[in-house]
């Protein structure tokens, strides 16, 4: 009896480890856009989905910063914005302010920088995505024009990006775009 046991909970924990693992965003999956809000909370789409190479940071406040060594290397490398746009989103359900504070922080960065940041209240990239436990990190993902992932990575203040990482994204976007 106890060895059957043994058995069901082992198959039912791979199944679920399986599923969890079906589940998560990976290169070469195909996306699909989101509906979710800007900076005034009004609905938005990703802009440009499917019509350029999209460099996509997806992030809370604790990890907002994090990705930025990759952003600012792909934007040293003047990419034609015909072809290829960075966007942020600001993922506010696992931040600790309270979302009014940060879209008030992402408007002024949108302003400062002339940037695309979205917001994101209930989780509905990490979900929609399967991104898993988003909380405390910054996920970088690149999007070819036919909406697959070419790029995913996780990063936060303890694994944050390396001169090899930023190297492969320019790398891979600077192909993409020609």
């Amino acid at each position: 009896m106890k060895r059957n046991i043994i058995a069901v909970l082992g198959s039912l924990m791979i199944i679920l480890f399986g599923f969890a693992a079906a589940q998560a965003l990976y290169v070469g999956q195909a996306t699909s856009n989101l509906n979710i809000r800007d900076a005034n909370d009004q609905p938005a789409t990703i802009p440009s989905f499917g019509t350029k190479v999209l460099t996509i940071v997806y992030g809370d406040s604790d990890a907002s910063d994090i990705s930025d060594p990759i952003s600012d290397a792909l934007k040293a490398k003047k990419f034609p914005e015909s072809k290829n746009i960075g966007i942020g989103i600001a993922n506010l359900k696992d931040s600790p302010a309270p979302n009014w504070l940060i879209r008030k922080i992402v408007k002024s960065k949108i302003e400062k920088y002339q940037a695309t940041i979205l917001t994101d209240v209930d989780l509905t990239v990490a979900n929609s995505w399967g991104l898993g436990d988003c909380n405390n990190k910054s996920v970088f993902i690149v999007l070819g024009k036919d909406k697959k992932v070419k790029y995913i990575k996780y990063f936060d203040k303890y694994h944050k990006p390396t001169q090899d990482d930023i190297n492969t994204v320019v790398a891979l976007v600077e192909g993409l775009v020609k």
